[in-house]
């Protein structure tokens, strides 16, 4: 949104500049933005695993583990640590009574809460920093449901006017939509005190006509393909580009 707003901004003023001096040209820039969270403390990062749940098609955690792993191992400067993931649904029902105990099937965003305490625990994030020397320490929670709802579709239409000649016009029809929903949940916790450091949520809603047959999985790393920018820039600096006028 920002590097097209520049364009923009850059093609009015390059209007603006022949108008007045007769001729411009373009050139690119790169602005960086500096991240979210500052991680040079940390030379490592641990990808723990994640709560996941949602459609039975799609191993959150497993998908999630591997995608960001290998995301991070060709764009972040940290050392990622190959390891299994953990198994965050034993520990989270480890020492809770039945009654409290979260449910093992995830299928909504309240199934999820039941496992905040998970990630507050303190003692065993320090505990697992320790073990892998004191990392920078990712999990969270992912969420990847099927979705459907009703909605107005514009297509094209070829008609033939009163002398028969043949036009394209657009047609809007009220059709029913299916696809999923992304709500993934980026924990980061400092490994050397097992405390929070940082979260950040996102969603991201995938829709097909009702008659299109897309597999889970390929839905999934569409939506994932959206989130990944933002996720990176929260650990390592990113560029924005556009591009600025001179004058010849």
């Amino acid at each position: 949104m920002i590097a097209r707003h520049a364009k923009i901004v850059s093609s009015l003023a390059a209007v603006a500049l022949t108008t007045a001096c007769g001729g411009y040209s373009e050139i690119s820039i790169e602005t960086p933005i500096r991240p979210t969270m500052d991680v040079s403390a940390f030379q490592r990062v641990f990808v723990a695993g994640f709560i996941s749940g949602g459609s039975e098609d799609v191993d959150g955690n497993l998908e999630t583990t591997r995608l960001l792993r290998s995301q991070l191992r060709t764009k972040s400067s940290l050392r990622v640590i190959d390891a299994d993931s953990l198994p965050l649904q034993d520990v989270a029902t480890e020492g809770r009574a039945s009654e409290q105990t979260p449910p093992t099937q995830v299928k909504d965003e309240k199934d999820l809460d039941a496992y905040s305490n998970l990630f507050a625990n303190v003692e065993y994030w320090k505990r697992i920093g320790e073990e892998y020397q004191q990392p920078l320490i990712l999990t969270g929670t992912v969420l990847f449901t099927p979705h459907q709802r009703n909605s107005i579709v514009q297509r094209e239409e070829e008609v033939l006017d009163s002398f028969g000649r043949r036009r394209v016009i657009p047609v809007r029809t009220y059709m029913e939509r299916k696809g999923f929903v992304l709500s993934p949940k980026f924990i980061f916790i400092d490994g050397r005190t097992g405390t929070v450091m940082h979260s950040t949520t996102a969603r991201e809603e995938i829709l097909y006509n009702a008659n299109q047959a897309t597999p889970a999985l390929s839905s999934y790393f569409e939506l994932m393909d959206r989130v990944i920018p933002s996720f990176l820039s929260t650990l390592s600096s990113q560029k924005i580009k556009g591009t600025r006028v001179l004058l010849q």
